[in-house]
């Protein structure tokens, strides 16, 4: 039988909250809730190790799972471990970091099955960064980093063996920082197997916002007077211009809305409205680029965009490249991460009897610069 330790104890200091960090909600529930709902097909029970003064809504959490009960947390994560550890009746026990719920299926039943080769299964990763020792500000010695590992959770064991470890770390008066820590001091090395980059752990108030944030916008022209229109900064000859206060360059008018929804900012016409005469014939690539420059005040910048122009004429083909360029200019990303696509109506509707132009645009925000 396997048993799932959830480790729900910790107050979450360093992130700053009013309560349990994993009472608070990651993608409209609980972070509990996702390990819960990760552990819950693959566990015969599940013990979620918690303080007194959470017990009565993490308890009504687990309604939804008949195998889950809670289990009194510790003031170390040693002692909640040890108290579930009691608690438990499986003969393989998992222990997961509740605030790591981006655990997956593959990662849970590679750690399961470790444990039944090896006799242990701790989840970690292999360093990409360099390892230094460090005393008073200073470095003394630069290891290989081939030598380390970045150790996640789950952590699996036979219970009697990691119990009995935990049992003369106690005795001992040892505190660990998790279970592969006593395990190797006490009972064996434990073994190793790969995780992901996605199991990481909610420690910090930023990990809690969302690490991509989607936009979407749309606008439309009509045909009007004029021989050219501008789409991306790019001026196409045209048997008729676009009716616009600005250069009418469409395509980014729908990218700016992408970006500012994205954001959770305004629309377009907030900033930059049409009475407002500083923006008649205003180049609109120049306000995409003061657009850029309101996200990066957020801690924001442009992952990748894609732009479609829904046009019967002029043939746009032979500026596709330009006006990607353009984009990832202001952009500030690889061409290679920019869309720009055309295509008709088939002769239907307003753009099909050719009185205009229709842009959608799509981008995907990251935190960061």
């Amino acid at each position: 039988m396997i048993a799932a330790i959830l480790c729900a104890a910790g107050r979450g200091l360093r992130a700053g909250f009013s309560e349990n960090k994993v009472l608070r909600e990651l993608n409209g529930l609980p972070v509990l809730c996702h390990s819960l709902s990760a552990f819950a097909p693959l566990a015969d029970e599940i013990l979620v190790a918690c303080a007194p003064e959470d017990m009565p809504r993490i308890d009504a959490l687990l309604a939804p799972y008949p195998n889950a009960r809670t289990v009194l947390g510790g003031a170390t994560r040693g002692e909640s471990v040890y108290n579930a550890l009691k608690a438990a009746g499986s003969e393989i026990v998992l222990v997961h970091d509740a605030a790591r719920p981006f655990v997956t299926e593959k990662i849970i039943r590679d750690c399961i099955e470790c444990v039944r080769t090896y006799g242990s299964g701790v989840c970690a990763l292999p360093l990409s960064d360099t390892v230094a020792e460090v005393f008073d500000g200073n470095i003394l010695d630069v290891p290989p980093r081939e030598q380390f590992a970045a150790v996640q959770t789950p952590q699996g064991f036979y219970r009697n063996k990691l119990l009995g470890a935990y049992e003369r770390a106690r005795a001992d008066g040892r505190i660990f920082t998790d279970e592969s820590g006593v395990y190797a001091a006490y009972a064996e090395a434990p073994r190793l197997f790969f995780g992901d980059r996605a199991n990481r752990k909610l420690t910090y108030p930023e990990d809690f916002a969302p690490a991509e944030r989607a936009g979407f916008g749309v606008d439309t022209h009509a045909f009007g007077e004029g021989d050219h229109i501008t789409l991306c900064g790019v001026k196409i000859p045209s048997a008729h211009g676009l009716i616009a206060h600005s250069d009418g360059d469409a395509a980014v008018h729908a990218l700016m809305d992408a970006l500012l929804s994205a954001a959770g900012l305004r629309d377009i016409g907030f900033y930059f409205p049409e009475t407002d005469e500083r923006f008649a014939g205003a180049d609109s690539m120049a306000l995409l680029a003061e657009v850029i420059g309101m996200l990066r005040t957020q801690g924001l910048a442009v992952r990748n965009a894609s732009v479609s122009v829904v046009a019967e004429r002029p043939r746009l083909f032979p500026y596709i490249e330009e006006m990607k360029q353009n984009l990832a200019d202001v952009l500030g990303i690889s061409v290679s991460c920019v869309g720009v696509a055309a295509g008709t109506n088939e002769k239907l509707g307003y753009v099909g009897e050719g009185k205009g132009i229709t842009c959608f645009a799509t981008v995907l925000l990251r935190k960061g610069t």
